[in-house]
């Protein structure tokens, strides 16, 4: 049996977890592929990532992605909960649980982390491990490995500017319990949303959006707005509303192949 446990924050580790995430260190160099699709990367017969999404492809390693998205930036979510003044509590980078056995306590960490480019690429990992730094290493990972692309536009009647400063049709998205629906917004709205839900809509390159989520579970509101942004992908369009709505998938400006 698991209980969640309150920890109290640690601020220099903090601060050097930021640091690493932050400027995360890949060398692309040493690496050796393992799959057919990362050999046909390594030998730059892949140059755009587009390639590898529209055709449905699996990606199994995550230096994959590093290699055709190198302006990939990282966010760590507050997912834990520390002791707080007067019986309040504070959101931390870790949700720490232990479990209980007969030779003693063992805990565990666990992490979310984001990527995005901040121009219609992103991506959302959880890693767990006995210790923070292995848990932050699997979850960015895992969010490197979970890339999608998604459409922007400007799908709000007060609006109509046809620039991709937000989504162009209404998206809802569930995990659990959890519901989070996203609606388009006019320019300058900014985000209102819940404050961890941001920081997804920011490096998915989103810039005004109004939300309404339910659910009481901090990991449940993420996947289901990251579920949400899915949907954006998956729903068809006619011609005449992509062109209304300033309707852009992926990139702004596309890269030369």
């Amino acid at each position: 049996m698991e209980e969640e446990i309150i920890i109290e924050p640690i601020v220099e580790e903090v601060k050097v977890i930021k640091e690493i995430i932050k400027k995360p260190r890949v060398n692309l160099d040493s690496w050796k592929p393992k799959t057919e699709l990362g050999k046909k990367v390594k030998n730059k017969e892949i140059t755009n990532i587009d390639e590898i999404l529209d055709n449905g492809y699996r990606i199994l390693e995550a230096e994959i992605v590093d290699a055709l998205l190198p302006d990939l930036e990282v966010e760590i979510a507050n997912i834990g909960q520390s002791k707080g003044k007067f019986g309040g509590g504070k959101r931390t980078l870790w949700r720490q649980t232990q479990k209980k056995t007969k030779e003693g306590n063992k805990p565990k960490f666990s992490a979310i982390l984001i990527v995005g480019n901040k121009d219609g690429y992103v991506g959302m990992g959880r890693g767990k491990a006995k210790e923070t730094m292995p848990a932050k290493e699997k979850a960015l990972r895992e969010a490197k490995l979970n890339i999608i692309k998604i459409k922007r536009g400007c799908g709000s009647w007060a609006c109509n500017c046809r620039e991709p400063h937000s989504i162009p049709f209404i998206v809802e998205g569930k995990c659990g319990n959890s519901r989070m629906k996203i609606m388009p917004a006019p320019k300058g709205t900014s985000l209102c949303t819940e404050k961890e839900s941001k920081k997804i809509l920011q490096l998915a390159g989103v810039k005004d959006v109004y939300a309404n989520s339910e659910g009481h579970s901090m990991i449940n509101t993420l996947y289901a707005c990251f579920d949400a942004l899915k949907k954006l992908t998956k729903t068809k369009y006619s011609t005449d509303f992509g062109e209304k709505s300033g309707l852009v998938e992926g990139r702004l400006v596309k890269n030369d192949r």
